[in-house]
């Protein structure tokens, strides 16, 4: 029946025709059989073809160096020295000048060059800072003491961050502010654990969440170490599969890596340079191996020793290092502390903390403005929320 039907077919069909239209069916499937595109994959699952996109990369304009220069200058915030000459002294005989051998009042010893900005490579391209600045949230979702990302509800500070976020894009119009939430993923603890590390690392489903809130506000994300008696040399590696997402950046804490064997809040912890440029070396690979924007690099500090042969730090251009001022109290004694381990030890940028509670622990002090902040010199880039 098949056959003559087939036949009929035949006869009723031009023969050129007949030829044309087996020649198309067979065309089409060699193209849909044999498609080869490099934008897409296959995958067998249960006997059942997935289609699935490879992530586009984006095509990033060249870093602009020369507005990288003008706004690494507006961060210095550095004033101009000015150099008042001195007038020679008139003999009141002869009315001519009197010539002094006290050359350095007549010529002034030239001011000390500016710290910042501190001369360091450039960033690739979508670099983060210094054309924008960062507002975060730092805490624990687990702990309602650590900080304000844990204290209140996911909308309400969600919120809260918002409403920061709104004044410092009022108190400097020229910087957009790109919000953060900075997640503490290895919190240092007073017992020493199972494997006598002093630290506990948070589950991947609590670094997940992170990362959906997050989402919610288009933020970035800080996952952030306190080593206790482990090193970021085994702790960085474990977090690998969320530092290779674009969003994600990394914050290191000398304050409870504690390398003398005392324990956690008993003393003041340390990191080295040497620390501090094996994660800086650890996030470049990540950044070039998958072909990233810079990641942000954080360091806390509020004394000398917390970060020791801070000039052997070495920013690299797949890399952006934050110094941030971690310290609590009054204004004055914050500005103190800015002055001496961020100013006068400079890296690349400069980052600045903020505690809703210690800060104004003493009656008749005030949270810092933004617009207190930003006459410090350098303005920070980081601003962090605790």
């Amino acid at each position: 029946m098949k056959k003559n039907l087939i036949s009929k077919l035949r006869i009723k069909l031009p023969n050129s025709f007949f030829w044309l239209v087996i020649i198309l069916v067979f065309s089409g499937f060699l193209y849909f059989g044999f498609l080869k595109d490099d934008k897409i994959s296959y995958a067998k699952n249960d006997a059942t073809l997935k289609l699935t996109k490879l992530p586009v990369v984006p095509v990033l304009p060249p870093l602009d160096k020369v507005e990288y220069d003008r706004r690494m200058n507006v961060l210095a915030n550095v004033k101009p020295v000015v150099v008042i000459p001195v007038k020679p002294k008139i003999d009141p005989k002869t009315g001519q000048p009197i010539i002094s051998t006290n050359t350095e009042k007549e010529n002034p010893i030239p001011p000390k060059p500016n710290l910042w900005p501190v001369k360091t490579v450039y960033p690739n391209a979508g670099a983060i800072l210094p054309f924008n600045r960062i507002v975060a949230y730092y805490g624990n979702l687990l702990s309602t003491q650590m900080g304000v990302l844990g204290e209140y509800p996911e909308n309400e500070m969600l919120g809260r961050l918002k409403e920061e976020v709104k004044k410092w894009e009022l108190a400097d119009p020229m910087t957009p502010v790109v919000p953060a939430l900075h997640y503490i993923a290895v919190t240092a603890q007073a017992s020493a654990g199972a494997d006598g590390k002093y630290r506990l690392r948070m589950p991947d489903s609590e670094i997940d969440k992170v990362l959906r809130i997050a989402a919610k506000t288009n933020a970035i994300v800080f996952l952030d170490l306190q080593v206790g008696f482990s090193t970021v040399q085994i702790e960085i590696p474990r977090l690998e599969k969320y530092l290779k997402m674009p969003q994600v950046h990394l914050g290191i804490d000398p304050e409870f890596s504690m390398k003398t064997g005392i324990k956690p809040g008993k003393i003041v912890g340390t990191l080295d340079a040497e620390d501090i440029n094996f994660a800086a070396n650890y996030l470049a690979k990540i950044v070039k191996d998958n072909n990233l924007p810079p990641k942000i690099l954080i360091i806390h500090r509020y004394t000398g020793n917390m970060v020791t042969n801070y000039k052997n730090i070495q920013p690299l251009p797949e890399v952006q290092i934050i110094m941030d001022m971690d310290g609590w109290g009054v204004q004055a004694k914050k500005i103190n502390t800015y002055q001496q381990f961020i100013y006068k030890e400079p890296v690349q940028f400069a980052g600045f903390k903020l505690f809703y509670k210690e800060d104004i622990h003493t009656p008749g002090t005030v949270l810092m403005t933004p617009e207190s902040v930003l006459k410090l010199s350098p303005q920070p880039s980081y601003i962090q929320y605790q």
